[in-house]
């Protein structure tokens, strides 16, 4: 019987470069995330997509050791087969389950981390329907996003500035892409009021980042006047480094140091 181990090899290789191009977003197109927050969700999607393909390629394995045992050899169209089945896996799982796209009620639920991250994924979801300056501004908001969810951690639900995060997030960046949405895509780019569809979506976007930026580091602030106090006070306690450069080039006087060294026995 001919060696198929070479066929079966080639096919193997086949399948899994099959189910990198399709984990990097397809063979023509990369899909980038904007921030940690929704790279990280989707990650959690890939791996269970990984748990499912292994556990398809252990049981058509299985099913064909069981076969072979049986019939004493699967020969070249069970190689084949075998080898079609796990390629057939590999495209399947490569696709689903599908990255769970948020609605547009669930933005705000969950903790400040998921809540980064359900807008980070919805944003990459209107990204495509975009004017590129507006997409452009998604992407940076990504950035921004994983910011101020950092800081958000370690913030109370009841401190006064998290439900002005929320509305902001939550409300204000999806409702003003949703209504961007709701013009007829022929029409965006028409001028009506002073100003077409497209330009006022970029100009609010811009604001809202400028917003998320504000944000961030009035946040922020209350760390970086931690930080201050205690440097001050550990130049006060254990002295700057000009006073310790000072130290270091002073004279020598001449008068020996007290010998600290404990005495022994016989010395006493």
């Amino acid at each position: 019987m001919a060696d198929t181990t070479s066929e079966s090899d080639r096919i193997m290789r086949a399948a899994s470069q099959s189910l990198d191009a399709n984990r990097n977003g397809g063979v023509h197109r990369r899909a980038a995330s904007i921030g940690k927050g929704s790279a990280n969700a989707k990650l959690k999607t890939w791996i269970k997509r990984g748990g499912y393909f292994a556990l398809a390629v252990f049981a058509i394995m299985t099913a064909a050791s069981i076969i072979g045992v049986i019939l004493n050899g699967i020969g070249f169209v069970g190689v084949m087969a075998v080898a079609m089945a796990i390629m057939c896996a590999a495209v399947f799982f490569s696709q689903f389950p599908k990255v769970k796209i948020p609605k547009r009620s669930e933005l705000k639920q969950g903790n400040p981390k998921q809540m980064v991250a359900r807008v980070e994924l919805w944003l990459e979801n209107q990204r495509a329907g975009l004017p590129p300056m507006a997409a452009a501004l998604v992407e940076k908001m990504g950035g921004q996003l994983d910011a101020l969810g950092a800081q958000l951690e370690s913030m109370d639900d009841a401190h006064p500035a998290m439900s002005e995060v929320r509305e902001l997030v939550g409300d204000y960046i999806p409702e003003t892409i949703d209504n961007y949405r709701k013009i007829p895509e022929h029409l965006r780019s028409e001028e009506h009021a002073g100003g077409t569809a497209d330009a006022r979506l970029v100009e609010s976007l811009t604001k809202l980042s400028g917003e998320l930026d504000r944000v961030t580091r009035r946040l922020a602030e209350g760390a970086m006047d931690d930080l201050a106090v205690k440097s001050r006070y550990l130049d006060y306690r254990f002295g700057s480094d000009d006073l310790l450069e000072d130290a270091s080039g002073m004279p020598d006087t001449g008068v020996p140091l007290p010998d600290m060294t404990p005495a022994t026995k016989a010395e006493r």
